[in-house]
C-alpha cells in the first residue's frame, strides 16, 4: 500500500536530489517507509544517530584527513567525501547542529558530490531547523500522520495478533471497525499501537473511547487548547427541534461511507442567541452525539506577550486540533475573543487583525474533519467576514423557548433533581415562565429546591410559582437588545426551532 509521501520521496530519491530533510514526529516509521524507498532504487541504507554512528558502518576518515579531533557530527558528514557505493544516508536528530556554520559549510560543499555520485543525505527531525544558507540546497519533506488506509490495516495487524490471545474478543463488526478507525485518525503509529494494548488489557478488546483517551494527550501538550470530556446527551436540551435535526442528519458525515456518497466534511456552525438559551449545552453535547472527542479554544490563552507569540499559538492550535480530528472545536463567545479586530492596528499594532486572519484563512481552506462550533451573544461585535458564506455550514439562531419547549425544560430539570415531572403541572408552570430563558428555568428550580429543603418539606408547586415571582427575566431586563438580535436573525440566521408558537417579550413591569 504505497502512500503519496513515499511516492514523492522515491521520485526524489531517483532524480538524485542530494539533500532532504523530512519533518515528522514518527522517526521509526519515517525509517521504515525510507527503508522500502532504497529497497525499491536498489540503494543500500546507512543509519547514522549520535550514539552509533552509521549503522551498517561507512569507512571512516583517513587519519592524514584529520586536521584535529573530530566531533561527531563533523566526522559523520566527513565520511561522506570519501567515494564509496550508491546509497541513501539517513541523519537522525540532525537539527541541533544545522547551525554551526561548518556543518552549514560541509553540506554545501557535498550537496554536488552527493549529486553526481546518485547518493542522498536525508535528515529526520521533529522540529524544522532549516538555516537560510541552505534553504535552495535542501529540499524539506513533511511527512503526513497515517491515513485512514493504514490505520485500518494496521488494526487488521493488530486484531490478527490478538487472536491467539485468551478471551480477547477480536471479531469487530463493520460499523465498530470504522468507529476504531475514525477514533484513531491523529495518531501516530506508536501511539495507536499503545493505545490498543491499554485496550485490550483494561477491556479485553478494541474500544473506540480508550483511542479517544490517547488525544488527550496531544491536546494537554500543546498548553493552548483544553480538552473537553463531554458528559452532556442530546436529551438534556429542551426545544430545538430544527437544530437537532440537523445534527442528527450529519451525525455521520465524517464516516468513510460519506466521502464515497460525494458528501464533505462539515465545516461547523455558528450559534447566536439570547444568553441562556442552551448555545453552550449545544455544543457540548455534539460531541457526545457525534462520538467526536472536543478540544475547547479559549483565545485569550492564545495572545502572548512576545512578538509573534500570538500567531504561533493560533497556529500552534490550528495543528493540535488537525492532529486529533476527526473532533470538535468549540469557541464559547466567540465574539469577545476576536473583539477590536478594526481598531487592532491602533491598539496593539495589529496582533488581533493577525491572529483573526489566520483563523479565517484556515477556517476557509481547511482539509481536516475538524467541526469548528462557534457560540455568540452580540451580533453587532462579530467581524462581517466570519459571517460570510463558507465560513460555516449554518448559522442557526437560539430564541427564547416557547411554551412548549418551556414545558419539556422544566421535565428535563427536575428529573435531573430526581423530582418525577408528572407530579407538577407544566403547562401552568410554563406559562408562568413566559420570557423565561432555560438557564434561568433551572435556576428557579434549584430555588425552590433551597426553599423546600430549608422548610423540612419535598418540593412543591407553591414553590415553584413562588420562586417564578421573585425572578425578572433577561428578556425584561434587556428588551431592546433582544428585539434588535431578533430583528438582524430574521434575515441572515437560521431559527433553531420550529415556528409553532408566537414568542412574545415580556413587558417591562410599571414603574413604581
Amino acid at each position: 500500500m504505497e502512500t503519496a509521501f513515499e511516492r514523492e520521496l522515491e521520485v526524489l530519491v531517483r532524480a538524485r536530489y542530494p539533500l532532504l530533510y523530512v519533518l515528522t514526529s514518527e522517526e521509526r516509521r519515517a525509517e521504515e517507509l525510507v527503508r522500502l524507498v532504497a529497497n525499491r532504487v536498489q540503494k543500500r541504507l546507512h543509519v547514522w544517530t549520535l550514539t552509533r554512528g552509521y549503522e551498517p558502518p561507512l569507512p571512516a576518515p583517513a587519519e592524514s584527513e584529520r586536521r584535529d579531533r573530530l566531533t561527531p557530527d563533523i566526522e559523520a558528514l566527513m565520511t561522506l567525501f570519501r567515494p564509496y557505493e550508491n546509497a541513501i544516508l539517513l541523519l537522525k536528530d540532525f537539527h541541533p547542529y544545522l547551525g554551526d556554520s561548518r556543518v552549514i559549510r560541509l553540506l554545501r560543499d557535498l550537496s554536488p558530490r552527493l549529486h553526481s555520485s546518485g547518493r542522498t543525505l536525508i535528515v529526520i527531525s521533529p522540529v524544522l531547523k532549516l538555516p537560510p544558507e541552505l534553504e535552495k540546497e535542501m529540499t524539506v519533506l513533511e511527512m503526513p500522520l497515517p491515513t485512514r488506509e493504514e490505520i485500518a490495516h494496521k488494526l487488521r495487524e493488530i486484531l490478527l495478533m490478538l487472536r491467539d490471545k485468551p478471551g480477547v474478543a477480536t471479531e469487530v463488526p463493520p460499523d465498530a471497525f470504522e468507529e476504531l478507525v475514525q477514533a484513531a485518525q491523529g495518531l501516530t503509529m506508536e501511539e495507536i499501537e499503545n493505545v490498543c494494548a491499554r485496550s485490550v488489557i483494561e477491556h479485553r478488546q478494541l474500544k473506540a473511547e480508550v483511542i479517544l483517551t490517547e488525544k488527550q494527550q496531544i491536546v494537554r501538550k500543546s498548553g493552548v487548547l483544553e480538552y473537553y470530556a463531554a458528559q452532556e446527551r442530546i436529551e438534556d436540551i429542551g426545544g430545538l427541534d430544527v437544530l437537532k435535526e440537523w445534527l442528527r442528519k450529519r451525525r455521520a458525515a465524517f464516516s468513510e461511507q460519506a466521502r464515497a456518497f460525494g458528501l464533505p466534511t462539515p465545516k461547523g456552525v455558528l450559534l447566536l442567541g439570547v444568553q441562556g438559551c442552551g448555545k453552550s449545552l449545544t455544543a457540548k453535547a455534539i460531541a457526545n452525539l457525534w462520538n467526536l472527542p472536543m478540544l475547547r479554544l479559549d483565545v485569550g490563552r492564545v495572545f502572548g506577550s512576545l512578538v509573534g507569540a500570538s500567531e504561533a499559538n493560533m497556529r500552534l492550535a490550528i495543528r493540535t486540533a488537525e492532529a486529533v480530528a476527526p473532533c470538535i472545536l468549540w469557541i464559547d463567545e466567540l465574539e469577545k475573543g476576536f473583539s477590536g479586530v478594526q481598531s487592532s492596528g491602533m491598539s496593539d499594532a495589529g496582533t488581533t487583525a493577525r491572529v483573526f486572519a489566520t483563523f479565517l484563512t484556515w477556517m476557509q481552506e481547511k482539509k481536516s474533519p475538524v467541526f469548528v462550533v462557534a457560540t455568540a451573544n452580540e451580533v453587532s461585535l462579530l467581524p462581517p467576514e466570519l459571517l460570510r458564506k463558507g465560513r460555516f455550514d449554518e448559522i442557526f439562531f437560539l430564541d427564547l423557548p416557547n411554551e412548549s419547549e418551556r414545558e419539556q425544560i422544566f421535565a428535563i430539570h427536575l428529573r435531573k433533581r430526581k423530582r418525577d415531572p408528572a407530579q407538577f403541572n407544566l403547562k401552568k408552570l410554563a406559562r408562568a415562565t413566559e420570557g423565561f430563558s432555560g438557564a434561568e428555568i433551572e435556576q428557579v428550580i434549584l430555588g425552590a429546591l433551597f426553599n423546600a429543603f430549608d422548610a423540612g418539606r419535598d418540593l412543591t408547586m407553591d414553590d415553584l410559582l413562588g420562586e417564578i415571582k421573585s425572578v425578572v427575566p433577561l428578556s425584561v431586563m434587556m428588551r431592546e437588545e433582544i428585539d434588535e438580535l431578533r430583528t438582524w436573525a430574521q434575515l441572515r440566521a437560521r431559527p433553531a426551532s420550529s415556528p409553532n408558537h408566537l414568542r412574545k417579550t415580556p413587558k417591562k413591569p410599571p414603574t413604581p
